[in-house]
């Protein structure tokens, strides 16, 4: 039905709509909207793929449209999920330019988007987002824990909706951490063969 609002209209425009009819994809994106389309609530699977992630890139554009793209990252959750429509993380300080803060002052428009290179997934999230600066509570329960994590603000992002790409063409690109892991799990292991070879090295000639 025409006319009929849906959440991925907050990227199907009408001149990407118009794109997709050029282009021959609108009647897929149709059924799929028919269909249950794009998600608006963060589901438990979800919830899991975000605690998992140690990277985002947030979009935010001023008032005139000028778009920006800000790269935040920390230990695995500090992204948390506040309820089923918000995320909500600590802004640790930088550089201090501020240009997302101003963004949001401006445009409270603004997206996420969320990609795992080891498990080659990638979820986008339109939403609405705001700093929240007068609530110290607020900070001191989102900051990583640790030392060295320093913020004096929270960003709070509202989800309006959201999708998963397909993971067709995302590099594999696996963590340092995760390698050291990978690593010293090897070499326990290598140690506990070589200390099994001498064990029954010693029986053999006994």
């Amino acid at each position: 039905m025409s006319g009929v609002p849906f959440a991925s209209d907050v990227a199907f425009t009408p001149g990407v709509k118009a794109i997709q009819e050029r282009r021959g994809s609108r009647r897929a994106y149709a059924r799929m909207e028919q269909g249950p389309g794009w998600q608006t609530a963060v589901t438990p699977e979800l919830a899991r793929f975000i605690a998992a992630q140690t990277s985002v890139f947030l979009g935010t554009a001023s008032a005139a449209g000028q778009p920006y793209i800000q790269h935040r990252g920390g230990p695995p959750g500090f992204i948390h999920v506040l309820g089923e429509r918000t995320l909500a993380f600590a802004e640790l300080r930088g550089n201090r330019q501020y240009i997302t803060q101003g963004n949001l002052a401006e445009n409270p428009r603004a997206h996420l988007f969320l990609i795992d290179y080891a498990q080659a997934r990638r979820v986008k999230l339109w939403g609405e987002a705001r700093i929240i600066e007068d609530d110290p509570g607020l900070v001191a329960r989102l900051l990583p824990a640790g030392a060295g994590f320093r913020g004096d603000a929270v960003l709070r992002f509202d989800v309006k909706a959201w999708d998963e790409n397909c993971a067709q063409h995302i590099p594999q690109r696996i963590d340092a951490a995760d390698v050291r892991q990978a690593l010293a799990e090897r070499d326990l292991r290598i140690a506990a063969l070589e200390a099994e070879v001498r064990s029954l090295s010693r029986r053999g000639a006994g």
